[in-house]
């Protein structure tokens, strides 16, 4: 009987494991605006899903309801097998699971940069102190702010900060990372020095959602491009694919305005 069992699963890779978040025909409205309609998206372990499109499409929100920063009206959604919460210790702990970062970097800024990273890991994982400080500064080196680890967050550059946000999201061993717009409030020279660290964490497999307008950070790091438009998913291809010939009219226009200018 076990012999059976262990050729078998030796044989066949358990696919539901492979499915890391699941969006099932999720809508969203303010007010009478649907920001969302209908949207079915799967993201696979390790995988690093782009999300682009016109402001106001819905990408925002959509990142945002995976880890149940915005409510939905019907649908489902999964993280690891597993619906959303409702609410508190365990919407903590799924929040904990699902990294965020924002456009505005949203540090505590009467803490510093070391404190920063270490407090949920402390707070919610429940490391001791000195272990959570030794992971932390592993993680700001990664990044590559450890030298900052002592100072708060307003004496760093815009393109540090972020730096540290992504530090203190790693901190929690997130199984997903969204980041949300993450380089749009950086200086030009700064984007470069954030997207680096966001491709560095896609080659080391992170599971990542990404909603960016940056299109060299889609071509290169992205495993499959979604194109969303007035709150649908108009469009999901492999990166080459997408941007080299895209099959809706409204991703053609919509790569014709931001390629050629």
């Amino acid at each position: 009987m076990s012999e059976v069992s262990v050729a078998k699963d030796a044989g066949s890779p358990e696919p539901r494991t492979d499915t890391l978040v699941s969006l099932e025909s999720v809508n969203k409205h303010f007010g009478a605006l649907h920001v969302l309609q209908d949207i079915d998206l799967t993201v696979a372990r390790g995988e690093v899903v782009v999300v682009i499109g016109p402001s106001g499409s819905g990408k925002s929100t959509l990142c945002r309801t995976v880890n149940r920063l915005e409510t939905i009206d019907s649908g489902h959604i999964t993280v690891d097998g597993k619906p959303l919460p409702q609410e508190g210790k365990e919407l903590a702990k799924l929040r904990s699971d699902v990294g965020m970062v924002f456009q505005s970097f949203n540090l505590f800024a009467h803490k510093t940069v070391l404190e920063n990273v270490t407090l949920g890991q402390i707070k919610v994982r429940r490391t001791d102190k000195q272990a959570a400080e030794e992971k932390a500064r592993a993680l700001l080196d990664r990044v590559g702010v450890g030298s900052q680890a002592d100072k708060y967050p307003a004496q760093l550059s815009g393109g540090q900060q972020q730096r540290v946000a992504i530090a203190r999201a790693l901190a929690m061993d997130p199984k997903v990372m969204l980041f949300d717009e993450p380089t749009s409030a950086l200086d030009p020279e700064m984007i470069n020095e954030v997207l680096e660290v966001m491709q560095q964490l896609a080659r080391d497999g992170m599971t990542m959602v990404v909603v960016t307008h940056e299109m060299g950070f889609a071509r290169s790091a992205a495993n499959r491009v979604v194109f969303m438009a007035d709150g649908r998913i108009v469009e999901e291809a492999a990166p080459d694919q997408f941007f080299s010939n895209p099959r809706s009219d409204r991703a053609k226009d919509f790569l014709s305005k931001i390629l050629h200018h």
